[in-house]
């Protein structure tokens, strides 16, 4: 009994945090530059995680390990959260959730495409109704304080979910071998390095010369995302990954969305208009028609 509720309990609680972490990005950029928050977050992590790395488990790499660990650190966090921290600034946290919820159709039919697992004709459809319900979402979003160039941050976002997706498959390849916290301490590293230069040129305008100019609230959300986000959700996504097969850790994400939606509400005012609450449900009913099993599709041959 143990043995099934960790992982699911590890799962719940990297939900909570990941649909709470779009507003406290909202929150951080108040203050910051998108690129230095990502910095501030990375190297936040990287110093906790240094804290106690010499307690954490370490194994060896077998042969061609190493290019998997550079594309999952190039996946996440170095590409999704570039494109995050843009789509971010660009739309609203609630409709960056919700895009969140094609993560796991979309580890699906990279399963289908790479790795020549089979895909439900259910899934297959979920998935196309899912995408063209993020594109009414985007296109039918006017711009507003909360999200000035809605469509582009929704296609910013779509692009995150899509390294996200890669990141779980090649996750699940690694986990067998890899420490989570190994992992996740990798993760934060890499992090830290590539938004190093970004966080270098846009700190001066983001204030960062001057902290004390920066609003409390600021430093708390990029503490909350560096601290408790990037070691607690993604160790524990980690940690689940080990015990559960891939695509049910992944389904886990669609409880994402209505966390995202409801914080950005209570913390920060946000609201849909009609058109895109329906978006919404058209995002929703794909998610859900790709849950079935029914009968699979030929996965593509390899070349």
């Amino acid at each position: 009994m143990n043995a099934r509720l960790l992982p699911l309990l590890c799962l719940s609680a990297a939900v909570l945090l990941w649909g709470t972490s779009f507003v406290a990005m909202k929150i951080a950029l108040t203050g910051f530059a998108p690129l230095t928050v990502v910095f501030l977050r990375m190297l936040l992590a990287s110093g906790l995680m240094a804290l106690f790395w010499g307690r954490v488990p370490k194994t060896g790499c077998a042969k061609g390990d190493a290019k998997w660990l550079v594309l999952v650190c190039l996946l996440q966090p170095c590409l999704y959260f570039l494109l995050e921290a843009f789509a971010i600034s660009l739309t609203t946290s609630a409709q960056a959730g919700l895009i969140s919820s094609l993560v796991p159709l979309l580890v699906a039919a990279g399963a289908w495409l790479f790795l020549g697992e089979g895909l439900s004709v259910r899934g297959l459809a979920g998935t196309v109704v899912s995408l063209a319900g993020v594109a009414w979402l985007s296109l039918s979003g006017a711009a507003n304080e909360h999200a000035p160039n809605p469509a582009l941050g929704n296609f910013l976002e779509l692009l995150a979910m899509c390294c996200a997706a890669g990141y779980m498959l090649l996750l699940k390849h690694l986990s067998s071998r890899f420490n989570s916290w190994h992992l996740t301490g990798l993760q934060a590293l890499a992090g830290a390095v590539f938004f190093l230069p970004g966080a270098l040129l846009t700190g001066q305008a983001a204030g960062v010369s001057a902290p004390l100019l920066i609003p409390a609230e600021a430093w708390l959300a990029v503490a909350y995302l560096g601290g408790v986000v990037t070691l607690g959700a993604f160790g524990l996504y980690n940690m689940a990954v080990v015990r559960l097969p891939a695509a049910q850790a992944a389904a886990s994400i669609n409880l994402v969305p209505p966390v995202a939606v409801l914080s950005g509400w209570l913390l920060l005012g946000e609201t849909l208009v009609p058109a895109q609450a329906a978006a919404c449900i058209v995002i929703l009913c794909g998610v859900l028609l790709g849950q079935g099993k029914p009968k699979k599709t030929q996965a593509p041959e390899a070349a």
